[in-house]
């Protein structure tokens, strides 16, 4: 029959070991004397050797305990290196975690920073990203593909997931440079409303449901309908129809820090509602380690944005 042997006993023979006296070992471990010397009687039973040989002046190792020594040191040794690889894993230094991001989230500075501090805090995670839409990063965070996800507005349904807002911005309107209602890029800004005879560019509904959604929501208020003539898969294509010259777009204010030349970003002094969110989203009551500790740089940089 295998041994059954507590690893207390390991340590406790490794002491006497190393010290080579009872007394001296029993101070260092924090026992008493005739404990720790039962204790390595238990052990000699358990092993059915005998490991030291006991001399007047204190403990010598037997040929086994030399043996079990070198093995002892590296079996707690293991032990600790598994123990604190486990540790580090929930406390998300270690492992791995897959984050997406739509399009629009991935140029907003906010997402990057949080990026950065995660690396700095945990370098020793691999980071996988993603960029897509918003419904197929509901997906993959339902199927486990993701851990997390920076998206705007979700639609549709969105059960079982955690949806966080880090962020409000403003929306902007987005006019060719020449534009009359950009007056020369001297104006600072327009009404809504203003637009309701121009040519919309917007990103593709399926590409950002929720910002789509939503511009359209705050025209109709505005008292029109848009005339969506252009449609793009991505912002900067918008962007790039944009300054071509073929019609107007709204898009989130942190898009306006892409350098793209031959647009005039203004203010919309007329539709408060007219915001883009962001959020991150994670399975309900299921979050690792790693995407905890991320979760927890997003809201350590939301909270110092706030604050400034």
């Amino acid at each position: 029959m295998s041994p059954n042997i507590d690893l207390r006993l390991l340590r406790y023979f490794i002491a006497v070991a190393e010290e080579g006296h009872l007394t001296k070992a029993a101070q260092r471990i924090g026992i008493q004397q005739p404990p720790l010397s039962q204790q390595i009687r238990v052990l000699e039973k358990e092993l059915g050797v005998t490991l030291f040989n006991r001399l007047p002046r204190g403990m010598e190792l037997t040929e086994s305990g030399v043996a079990l020594l070198a093995d002892a040191r590296a079996i707690l040794a293991q032990l600790e290196s598994t123990v604190a690889g486990v540790r580090r894993i929930a406390q998300g230094k270690m492992g791995r975690i897959a984050v997406g991001f739509t399009e629009s989230a991935s140029l907003h500075p906010f997402v990057h920073a949080v990026i950065r501090a995660f690396r700095a805090a945990a370098p020793d995670v691999a980071l996988k990203v993603e960029e897509t839409n918003t419904h197929e990063l509901v997906e993959s965070l339902r199927q486990k593909r993701l851990d997390l996800a920076f998206v705007r507005s979700p639609v549709g349904d969105a059960s079982g997931l955690t949806m966080e807002t880090m962020l409000v911005e403003e929306m902007v309107a987005a006019l060719p440079v020449d534009h009359p209602l950009a007056a020369g890029a001297r104006k600072k800004s327009i009404a809504l409303a203003a637009l309701a005879e121009e040519s919309f560019i917007m990103t593709r509904r399926p590409s950002g449901p929720g910002l789509y959604d939503t511009i359209i929501a705050a025209c109709h208020a505005a008292g029109f309908s848009p005339r969506v003539m252009q449609e793009s898969s991505k912002n900067l294509s918008t962007l790039s129809l944009v300054a071509a010259g073929l019609g107007v777009s709204v898009i989130p204010a942190s898009l306006t820090r892409v350098n793209a030349e031959g647009i005039a970003y203004l203010k919309l002094n007329d539709a408060p509602e007219l915001k883009a969110p962001l959020h991150l989203a994670y399975r309900e009551g299921e979050i690792s380690g790693a995407a905890a500790l991320m979760r927890e740089e997003a809201h350590k940089l939301g909270a110092a944005a706030k604050r400034r």
